[in-house]
């Protein structure tokens, strides 16, 4: 499949789903907590089940891998869909949530977009180039040239629970040696390194639906994004929700280095 063809899929998806995201915005919703405690609403479900029906329509032999809901099995194509990256956010009012949209060749992504509703920003992804739309003009999208901890922008979140100074002790480094640090802000910090407004994003905890569709807007747009250990996120690799996106190869290093020195400091003290 062509990506290109993909994208212009991706792209009506993300406008069916972005009907509906703002018809529930600042509503009055129902809350369910999912036995990981985690919330969701009906216009996760609803977003969901309507870009399910709309794919199954136009490729039928394809698989889909939700947030929600089972895996639909297919063949070498599946997509991947997250309806609302930032179920806390929409619930509070906050316009920071997104919807992601990927698809993946035998396991691979291909071509992804993250669509966010309540700003009217879009960023769509091949491994070729990334398409930064915000309604009024649209244009290619470049990271930063930033190589160095000590210059960068940093998004970054750490587990709850976690202790800085033990397994996440290179979080806790990374945050204070970075020039500007910020709690992550969902898949919206992925297009803000995408544009060159941040030059980091790290993350843990993550499901194969919350990074497989950012993987081809941060390479498309000049940059890198891995897991901890800097292998490359796909459906099959064991990441264990464990990300990394990086303006540029050395600073991916240096993070990376970061982080394993702590896990290994961790494990040699607990072994």
């Amino acid at each position: 499949m062509d990506q290109e063809e993909a994208l212009e899929f991706a792209q009506h998806l993300a406008d069916v789903s972005r009907s509906i995201a703002l018809r529930y915005f600042r509503t009055s919703l129902d809350i369910r907590w999912k036995e990981d405690a985690s919330p969701v609403t009906i216009a996760d479900c609803e977003i969901e089940s309507t870009l399910r029906s709309v794919i199954r329509d136009r490729y039928p032999d394809h698989g889909i891998i939700g947030e929600e809901y089972d895996r639909a099995p297919g063949g070498r194509y599946n997509w991947i869909l997250d309806p609302i990256d930032g179920t806390k956010s929409f619930i509070m009012g906050n316009p920071l949530f997104g919807t992601l949209i990927g698809l993946l060749d035998d396991g691979k992504p291909i071509a992804g977009l993250v669509d966010l509703p309540a700003m009217g920003e879009r960023w769509d992804g091949t491994d070729r180039r990334t398409i930064f739309t915000d309604g009024v003009s649209n244009g290619q999208a470049n990271v930063s040239n930033c190589c160095s901890i000590e210059a960068a922008r940093l998004y970054i979140t750490a587990p709850p629970g976690a202790d800085p100074d033990e397994k996440y002790a290179g979080v806790e480094t990374l945050s204070r040696v970075a020039a500007l640090t910020r709690p992550v802000c969902d898949c919206y910090a992925y297009g803000l390194l995408a544009s060159g407004y941040c030059d980091l994003v790290i993350e843990d905890s993550l499901e194969p639906c919350d990074y497989l569709p950012l993987v081809p807007i941060i390479n498309g747009a000049g940059g890198r994004i891995t897991d901890w250990t800097g292998k490359p996120l796909t459906l099959n690799s064991n990441s264990d929700g464990r990300v990394i996106a990086a303006s540029t190869e050395r600073l991916l290093e240096a993070a990376i280095e970061a982080l394993h020195n702590s896990l290994a400091a961790a494990d040699s003290a607990t072994g």
